[in-house]
């Protein structure tokens, strides 16, 4: 995560993604949350990059482990049109670690107070960040049980044709069967990798393919550091003994940390909070149950995108939309059309345009802006195409219907028009 930070910092993406932008799209209930002055929002990458070398070395962990999640999170939550799967999960791990003791070892904590440390954790501490990744994996190879993923090897059939320009491998990708065979092999192994991680017997092979599907999908497509992120996150499958062992070879470095004497380590861990566990028990059922709430909504989730986020789909479709707005003062009133990058950068107006929420937030922004420019009754329709997973383009939402009544919610989107029975 520190080179995260100081590669969005160097990429100039603090400027044009949060400070830049006229408009920044909320997620549901943090519309609250806006991106501070210039100077501020660099404070912020730097706060979270010193923040990240404390965590490393264990120095004033508790502070640093709150900082970063609170600046990471922070970040997240400013625009959603920025979100990815990856950085949910980051910022959940990032919560996780401010409720684990893992500074009392092999830290320079320990230096700085010695009565804190302990080779001993309780074992929920461990066993939070297991559940975790393994509701990643699981999830995201269960999203994959669909018949546009399985039988007609979309959207990896649009992808990989394009990538035969990869050395050594390319070649591959340009055969009509490659598509197919990387489907099934990418349902089956995020459903059954935890299986083989948890196994002892299978834990080095599943290693294994998980250094080599994180390796190929970081090749193949621009999803950032996660599959760095991934390939070190599940070595907490591995035992304790196998930890132990890198630790002591390290002998020279623990000196520095002070953590070598055994004679001073303190065998028990330390006492655990019941209402900690509750809270933690709580957490799990939530994040077990909420991707899931897709199934109270009607329609293809590919196409409504409601409950879409926060659900481990990772890569399911290749989804692209036009958006035209039209607004007129009144229902009498004379109806334009609105230039969208005037408002939107293009990954705002790329998103915008095939995601129902977002159409509706910039059709009340619309609906704003022209009242200030001295419209008396704005009203804003919006014409959008959509083509999903190389579908024919077909409306997304209603054309007639006047967004700035429409309001967002957790309930169903009425005005969105539905794809028809034999499209998917």
């Amino acid at each position: 995560m520190l080179f995260s930070t100081l590669r969005y910092m160097y990429l100039g993406w603090i400027d044009t993604q949060l400070v830049e932008p006229v408009l920044h799209f909320s997620y549901y209930g943090f519309d609250w949350v806006q991106p501070l002055p210039r100077p501020a929002m660099y404070a912020v990458f730097i706060v979270m990059a010193i923040a990240s070398v404390a965590i490393s070395l264990g120095w004033f962990y508790r502070l640093a482990t709150l900082l970063f999640f609170l600046c990471f999170t922070y970040i997240e939550l400013i625009d959603i049109t920025y979100y990815l799967n990856h950085y949910y999960f980051v910022s959940l791990v990032a919560f996780l670690m401010m409720l684990v003791p893992a500074h009392r070892y092999f830290s320079l904590d320990v230096k700085r107070k010695p009565e804190i440390i302990s080779d001993k954790v309780s074992k929920w501490c461990i066993v939070i960040f297991k559940v975790q990744i393994a509701i990643v994996y699981v999830y995201a190879g269960l999203a994959k049980i669909n018949s546009d993923w399985l039988m007609e090897a979309l959207p990896l059939a649009i992808w990989l044709p394009a990538k035969t320009s990869v050395p050594v491998i390319g070649g591959l990708f340009g055969l009509k069967v490659t598509p197919m065979i990387f489907s099934w092999a990418g349902m089956l192994f995020d459903t059954f990798i935890v299986a083989g991680l948890l196994w002892r017997k299978t834990r080095w092979l599943a290693y294994g393919a998980v250094v080599v599907f994180h390796s190929l999908t970081g090749i193949l497509f621009q999803i950032g550091v996660f599959p760095l992120v991934m390939i070190f996150a599940v070595t907490i499958f591995f035992s304790a003994d196998f930890h132990e062992k890198l630790l002591n070879r390290l002998s020279g470095v623990l000196h520095l940390f002070g953590s070598q004497n055994r004679d001073r380590v303190r065998t028990e861990s330390p006492a655990d909070n019941p209402w900690l566990l509750s809270f933690l028990a709580v957490f799990l059922v939530f994040q077990l149950l909420f991707p899931w709430r897709y199934l109270l909504y009607p329609g293809n989730v590919f196409w409504t995108e409601e409950g879409y986020r926060f659900a481990w789909r990772v890569m399911l479709m290749e989804k692209a939309g036009t958006a035209t707005f039209f607004v007129k003062d009144g229902p009498e009133g004379r109806e334009g059309s609105v230039i969208n990058h005037q408002f939107l950068n293009p990954h705002q107006e790329k998103q915008m345009a095939m995601q129902p929420d977002l159409i509706l937030q910039f059709a009340h922004y619309l609906s704003a802006h022209f009242r200030r420019e001295g419209m008396k009754d704005p009203q804003v329709r919006a014409e959008v195409w959509v083509t999903l997973n190389a579908r024919p383009a077909r409306l997304l939402v209603d054309p007639q219907v006047d967004l700035t009544h429409k309001r967002d919610t957790w309930g169903h989107k009425k005005w969105i028009l539905p794809l028809m029975n034999d499209e998917f």
